[in-house]
């Protein structure tokens, strides 16, 4: 105890600390680059994780960063280009000449090249096809010509194939022949002479195993797959409802043509994740970070759903005209329609939330429309008695009693609660409906988030407030 005490307090406070460190190490390249020691810093770069070496490029100036890149060694230059965002990378490709380019394109793995490819710019991309060998070029080609967002899109060709009648001593030795190159080790996938997939067997499985057992009686058959054609969408659910590290990619004759591994899940992952939360909260997706995207760009994505929304919301100004003589009898009415439009719009947005996220995570399909429905409209009765109850007794302390309206009638509080109580009703089982409605017709459910939700539930709150308004006011 006493050793490790001492250890302790040996270690400064900082170290302790894994975000402490980071900003340490940055402050340490920076202050070396500041100081142009550059032999130290480019010493300090090939200590560093690629991740962190593209965070300090891109804090840097572009002739800096430029400068900086080309201090990296092949094989580290091109895990950090990897790394960094399109526009970073299409400076870096202007800046280097040709043959620093072939060396990048040759250390990066296929997949990323293609990712790269979809972001740059024509001329740029020339350029790149121009440099890259006839078979790196022939594979681009092949994934570009895949579906947007598909599994063929984000594979990889780089992967350990292996064939059943080798012995674990020669799978082994064939590992250690061509991995360096392939994107993971641990999981080798068996095909026959024709290149379909047979099997999938890990390097767990062949270290537990005789070296002279044939890979056939160690492979497991039953392969968890995905077709070049599938939403990339529906390969990242693969990877957690299996717990994977690599899925293969077959063609339409069974053929095995790439894998995705889970670190492209994790982007596709983020990349559908940043599209829901845009969508739901009315905005057109940008696959730019936010403080390099320009005013006009971020006018373009915002302004089409704000016009649309305005436009709808044009339904909700024809129902207020039509009973503005019910208005102008009981003018107490008024004061509550901000209260029942935002409850109504803030239930519905609970219920679609959470069918789409079920929807995502495959929980839930069309089929189970009505048991969602029947749901919903359990919950919403106890939220709508509770609400009711609540403002039943807000509108008679707070609105009668202590702001003195006297036009604020237990009368007029029981429309009021009626309607809240109603208007989360329709909120729910909308707000339920739209998005499994949106994923039947193959649209994305998040379209049917908050904002087109909240308008139509808008309207519907009108129409129940005054309908019980005009039976029980007489009005």
């Amino acid at each position: 105890m006493a050793e490790e005490k001492e250890l302790n307090q040996a270690l400064p406070e900082e170290d302790s600390d894994i975000e402490a460190r980071h900003e340490k190490r940055m402050e340490e390249m920076s202050t070396l680059l500041s100081q142009r020691r550059m032999k130290a810093l480019q010493t300090l770069l090939e200590e560093q994780d690629e991740y962190d070496v593209a965070e300090f490029l891109s804090e840097l100036p572009e002739q800096q960063m430029a400068m900086v890149f080309r201090l990296l060694s092949k094989e580290q230059a091109a895990e950090v280009f990897a790394e960094l965002d399109s526009d970073q990378q299409e400076y870096i490709i202007n800046t280097v000449t040709d043959t620093e380019l072939g060396g990048i394109l040759d250390e990066l793995y296929l997949d990323d090249t293609v990712d790269m490819m979809e972001e740059l710019p024509a001329n740029v991309v020339k350029r790149v096809m121009r440099i890259a060998t006839p078979e790196t070029r022939a594979l681009i080609n092949q994934y570009l010509k895949f579906p947007e967002n598909s599994a063929g899109s984000i594979m990889t060709a780089e992967y350990i194939d292996l064939k059943k009648y080798m012995s674990v001593r020669e799978a082994f030795a064939r590992i250690r022949r061509v991995g360096a190159d392939r994107e993971t080790i641990y999981t080798c996938f068996v095909t026959s002479r024709d290149r379909k997939l047979e099997g999938i067997v890990t390097v767990r499985d062949m270290i537990m195993a005789d070296e002279d057992a044939e890979i056939s009686s160690i492979m497991d058959e039953n392969v968890i797959y995905c077709t070049t054609t599938d939403d990339q969408e529906d390969v990242s659910g693969l990877f957690s409802d299996y717990d994977l590290l690599a899925v293969p990619v077959v063609d339409k004759e069974h053929r095995l043509v790439g894998i995705v591994t889970v670190d492209d899940v994790m982007d596709v992952m983020e990349q559908e994740a940043t599209e829901d939360i845009s969508i739901m909260g009315g905005v057109t997706p940008s696959d730019r970070p936010y403080m390099r995207t320009g005013v006009f760009e971020i006018w373009k994505n915002r302004i089409p759903w704000l016009l649309l929304l305005m436009v709808s919301a044009t339904f909700t100004g024809i129902i207020l005209s039509s009973f503005e003589d019910a208005l102008a009898v009981q003018v107490a009415l008024t004061i509550f329609i901000p209260m029942l439009m935002d409850t109504g719009g803030n239930s519905g947005s609970q219920a679609s939330v959470t069918v789409i996220r079920s929807l995502s995570l495959g929980d839930i399909e069309f089929g189970d429309l009505f048991s969602v429905i029947w749901k919903e409209i359990r919950v919403a009765v106890l939220c709508g008695c509770t609400l009711a109850a609540a403002g039943f007794v807000k509108i008679l302390l707070v609105d009668r009693l202590l702001m003195g309206n006297e036009s604020v009638t237990i009368p007029v509080a029981a429309v009021v609660c009626i309607t809240l109580a109603l208007t989360v009703l329709c909120a729910k089982v909308v707000g339920c409906t739209l998005p499994m409605l949106a994923d039947k017709l193959h649209l994305d459910p998040a379209v049917m988030a908050s904002p087109f939700i909240t308008t139509i539930v808008d309207a519907i709150s009108l129409l129940i407030y005054f309908g019980i308004a005009k039976t029980l006011l007489k009005i």
